[in-house]
């Protein structure tokens, strides 16, 4: 989360000193994983040497369980579930029925031994399957360096016009096609632009003004910069719309509405220029 946040913060400058460029990446971690603890009960880390390698073989991740370290309750007496590292690991691997009847075997008192015994056929449950496919790939490093590379093609195919679009906005050219990149940008400069900008409420919103910074449609508030960034592009790329007095309706949903004395075709004529 913290690299996550590094980047919002460094997109969120850029943005704020060249213009809107980059769409806010936002954490999708469950609360309830988002921190696991180690096999000592600390914070898993390999700092700490305390972690459990999930594509170990079966025996060395049952003897690493195993290890996990507990109180000195003994079976029969009850036991604190919030205050386990074992219990938490549980809970990350398994369905919410399935935690809260693991709870109630610790409140009844179940023995460490048959715990740490459950947690591990939830793990190995889990992994086996990714284990099997990890050890396949890895048998064939020829396979995984070929799959890297049509990986990075496809990548480069994103990421090149992007750091030049990036590289103008900073104002680093070719100084080779000067004359040419100014008559384009001269051309870019006419054409309507989206903005997308978050709220004081916290929610994310997008407008689209033409060339004079006329509004000519105002974006719907939404929950994460992703939305909003999906329906800029699915109006760049020309999905089709309904208008429905002044909302603009896509798959069934209101995400904007026209700004005032701006009509339909306007707002058409606009959209055709970013797939010209």
């Amino acid at each position: 989360i913290q690299h996550i946040e590094m980047a919002r913060d460094m997109a969120g400058s850029f943005n704020h000193l060249y213009g809107e460029h980059f769409v806010l990446p936002e954490a999708a971690i469950d609360a309830s994983v988002a921190t696991l603890p180690g096999l000592d009960g600390r914070k898993m880390s390999k700092s700490y040497d305390n972690t459990i390698p999930l594509f170990a073989p079966t025996a060395e991740l049952k003897k690493l369980i195993f290890s996990i370290v507990t109180d000195s309750r003994a079976p029969g007496e009850p036991k604190d579930a919030d205050g386990s590292a074992l219990f938490q690991l549980y809970q990350a691997f398994s369905t919410a029925e399935e935690t809260r009847a693991m709870r109630t075997a610790f409140d009844e008192g179940i023995a460490w031994g048959e715990a740490k015994q459950a947690l591990f056929e939830k793990i190995e449950a889990a992994v086996a399957p990714m284990r099997e496919h990890y050890l396949a790939l890895i048998a064939e490093p020829a396979r995984i360096e070929k799959h890297l590379h049509e990986g990075a093609a496809k990548a480069r195919a994103i990421a090149t016009p992007f750091l030049g679009e990036l590289r103008r906005a900073v104002g680093l050219r070719n100084l080779a096609s000067v004359a040419g990149e100014a008559k384009a940008e001269k051309a870019k400069t006419a054409q309507p632009q989206f903005k997308q900008y978050r709220e004081a409420d916290g929610r994310f919103h997008f407008k689209l003004v033409d060339a004079d910074s006329r509004l000519l449609l105002q974006g719907e508030g939404f929950a994460s910069p992703r939305e909003a960034g999906a329906v800029v592009a699915a109006l760049k790329a020309g999905t089709p719309f309904a208008v429905e007095g002044a909302s603009i309706v896509v798959d069934g949903q209101t995400v904007a509405t026209l700004a005032e004395d701006v009509t339909p075709d306007a707002l058409s004529e606009a959209l055709a220029a970013f797939a010209a």
